[in-house]
């Protein structure tokens, strides 16, 4: 089936637009970490948001290919979650949904359309894409944990807590307010996340 003809098409179209406000979504949200100065969750978000960046390209890459002429216009037909506000906490709950519905539901459609039309390297794309989208759900379901209960800087046994910074490393229940040795906030003591 030629590509460009296929439903998949408009999948990678609205793969696409989805993928790009992921990333503005992300940015917006790590301007929120970092004004709550909490850098590391900060970071965090940058590199969602990066990796949104990424397949944003890729689903770009596979439009492109898929007409070697100049394409004039791409219809987007679908809606878009737009829940966050101005409330991490809450934007990081609203975040993982959209990444549960992108992994579980979306992409897993998204895969089976491309698989029935015989379009398997675009349907691998839209497997490996909702596997990151999945480890992404489970980071902002932690960060938002560990906000809520309070232990992003506290833990009921001794850890290992790390200054991003400059490497400071000390044993304790609670993550030093500020670095002893490059005088930098907690909110720079690296963060314990799931990758998966």
């Amino acid at each position: 089936m030629e590509i460009k003809n296929s439903r998949t098409y408009k999948n990678l179209i609205n793969s696409f637009a989805g993928e790009c406000m992921d990333h503005v979504r992300y940015k917006f949200m790590a301007y929120g970490a970092k004004t709550a100065k909490l850098y590391e969750v900060q970071c965090a978000l940058k590199e969602m948001a990066d990796n949104e960046f990424h397949h944003a390209r890729m689903f770009y890459t596979e439009i492109q290919n898929a007409d070697p002429n100049i394409i004039n216009n791409l219809t987007v037909n679908a809606g878009y979650p737009f829940k966050e506000k101005w409330d991490l906490k809450q934007n990081l709950e609203l975040a993982a949904q959209t990444e549960y519905d992108e992994s579980v539901k979306i992409y897993a459609e998204y895969a089976a359309v491309a698989h029935e039309e015989g379009l398997e390297p675009q349907a691998k794309l839209f497997e490996l894409v909702a596997a990151v989208e999945h480890c992404h759900m489970m980071q902002l379901n932690n960060i938002r944990q560990q906000l809520c209960d309070g232990t992003m800087y506290k833990r009921a046994e001794p850890v290992k807590w790390k200054c991003s910074n400059c490497g400071h490393e000390e044993t304790g229940l609670e993550a030093p307010t500020v670095c002893p040795l490059c005088k930098s906030e907690q909110g720079y003591v690296k963060l314990e996340l799931p990758d998966n």
